[in-house]
């Protein structure tokens, strides 16, 4: 089995999977309003819809009588019945893997975290497979319902093939790892990069749905950021997209974890950070010391956030600038100290953003772990919705 058979076909016409699309995420909501969204006549939306409130897919609700309907008939708007079908999710990290088992509808059910001693692959796919197999049993009387899996992990993932093909986080070049997890749990895998995955979970759960364009920003272990532009959240043409923590911003002395100097990485992401209040006290701080200390008003604390803030003021600026999103999203482990950052972000932004695009909104928006591994989940929910066109 590859790591991406066998998802479930629920749609087999592009118009239903525009259809299945929009009530998945904005029922629920009545025929004429897919009509009107989706550019469908309503009784192609009927033909459409029909298949799934047969199989059990889609429910239609009792409504009251709307003038929308005509003639007085009842409106009976459509939900998905989102308890059809489970999948998982799980977000890899340095030092953890982190689980969710989520509905249709991306309701997160459970939640498991398990620690790594290390990040070899073994560990991993051990790691993975345990979670995975958590969950599982957590949800044993409904467990024929769990159909896939996604993973994430940061750095360049092609999705199509599940290979990470670099991740300086973890140490890994060219690991086949949703093929190799699939052979393990016995379940489709579909491998994303993480930010990208949490930018698709915003795309159809989150602050994303209903805009023409966005992107979120990620500030923690590293900067990333995830794109949606035209209808999709880019993923560019070899599976890169969005890596502003690897603009060359900053100092060329800096030697970024990727191997490349003067990435905005090596002076924004937590261990730049913590490691330049290190240098500057001479004591051994972990990140929570090192906030603490700015927050107390050491300048030599504050002048390496702020710095971070900078350099990610201009890195903002530039993806604005090329890209045009009406909305950023700024998320992470990293906003929990945002007020750390967000005076510098914002004036070296307005500084640097060109003419309208300096409109752009800025939203900080906290994400947990369970949200990354949500995000993952999200994946496999999209492609079930849209399998119907590949499988």
């Amino acid at each position: 089995m590859t790591h991406r058979t066998a998802l479930p076909a629920l749609a087999a016409t592009p118009a239903g999977v525009a259809v299945l699309g929009r009530i998945l995420t904005h029922g629920p909501i009545p025929r004429i309003e897919i009509a009107r969204s989706t550019g469908l006549s309503q009784a192609a939306v009927t033909k459409a819809v029909s298949p799934l409130i047969e199989s059990g897919f889609v429910e239609e609700l009792r409504g009251d009588r709307d003038e929308l309907a005509g003639a007085g008939r009842p409106v009976n708007p459509l939900s998905v019945a989102a308890d059809r079908l489970l999948v998982i999710g799980v977000k890899i990290t340095g030092d953890e893997a982190i689980g969710v088992i989520t509905d249709l509808s991306a309701r997160i059910l459970s939640t498991v975290h398990r620690p790594l001693v290390t990040a070899s692959v073994d560990e991993v796919l051990d790691t993975a497979t345990e979670v995975v197999q958590w969950l599982s049993h957590e949800h044993a009387r409904v467990a024929e319902r769990i159909v896939g899996v996604g993973l994430t992990v940061s750095g360049d993932v092609n999705p199509d093939s599940g290979v990470i093909r670099h991740s300086p986080l973890l140490g890994w070049r060219d690991i086949p790892l949703g093929e190799q997890l699939a052979e393990r749990i016995g379940l489709p895998v579909i491998v994303e990069n993480d930010v990208r995955a949490l930018t698709i979970a915003e795309q159809w759960f989150g602050l994303g749905v209903d805009s023409r364009s966005f992107a979120v920003v990620t500030i923690g272990t590293g900067v990333g950021c995830g794109i949606y532009v035209n209808g999709e959240v880019v993923s560019g043409a070899s599976g890169v997209s969005g890596e502003i923590g690897h603009l060359p911003l900053a100092s060329g002395n800096l030697v970024c974890t990727c191997g490349r100097r003067g990435c905005v990485e090596t002076v924004a992401s937590s261990h730049a950070i913590l490691g330049r209040i290190q240098s500057l006290t001479g004591e051994p701080l972990d990140m929570a010391g090192a906030v603490a200390l700015a927050h107390s008003g050491d300048e030599r604390a504050i002048t390496a956030f702020a710095e971070a803030g900078e350099v990610i003021g201009a890195a903002l600026a530039a993806m604005v600038n090329l890209v045009g999103p009406e909305l950023v999203v700024i998320a992470g482990e990293g906003v929990a100290d945002y007020d750390l950052y967000e005076g510098n972000i914002r004036r070296v932004f307005g500084e640097h953003a060109f003419g309208a695009a300096a409109e752009c909104e800025l939203v900080v928006r906290s994400h947990t772990f369970d949200d990354w591994a949500r995000g993952a989940a999200v994946t496999v929910i999209r492609e079930i919705v849209r399998s119907g066109l590949s499988v």
